[in-house]
């Protein structure tokens, strides 16, 4: 798959989904509970969109990401869009998607390990 043929859009797509299983396999591995109503919540402080946008900011400001992946993450973050965040701030609903098409982009190129270690990243931010 060439990244090329894909929007930002596309990208957060899939990158969504990624960091989705990403977190829910944290959550239960590091869950006090087997309750899943339990596991949702505690999975929704870090899928939550003002989330998502502290922990991608926190890295750019830190220098975790490369050039390259900032530029990936930006032109998502900058994508036009005709959806609107339902429950979230708008700025902050863009970076989200900054984020997941970051993701997204990574699991394209086959870049898992990159990709495994800005997740695990973003989760050690949120929580701190």
């Amino acid at each position: 798959m060439d990244t090329k043929d894909y929007s930002s859009l596309t990208l957060a797509y899939l990158g969504d989904a990624v960091y989705e299983l990403f977190i829910r396999e944290r959550v239960i591995r590091n869950g006090t509970s087997p309750k899943v109503d339990v596991l949702n919540r505690q999975s929704v402080r870090y899928v939550k969109a003002a989330a998502q946008a502290a922990a991608i900011k926190k890295m750019i400001d830190e220098g975790f990401l490369t050039e390259e992946e900032i530029t990936v993450a930006k032109r998502a973050r900058n994508h036009r869009t005709a959806t609107k965040a339902k429950n979230a701030d708008p700025i902050d609903y863009k970076w989200a998607t900054a984020l997941e098409a970051l993701i997204g982009w990574l699991k394209v190129q086959g870049l898992e390990d990159r990709m495994t270690e800005i997740m695990e990243e973003a989760a050690k931010i949120l929580e701190e």
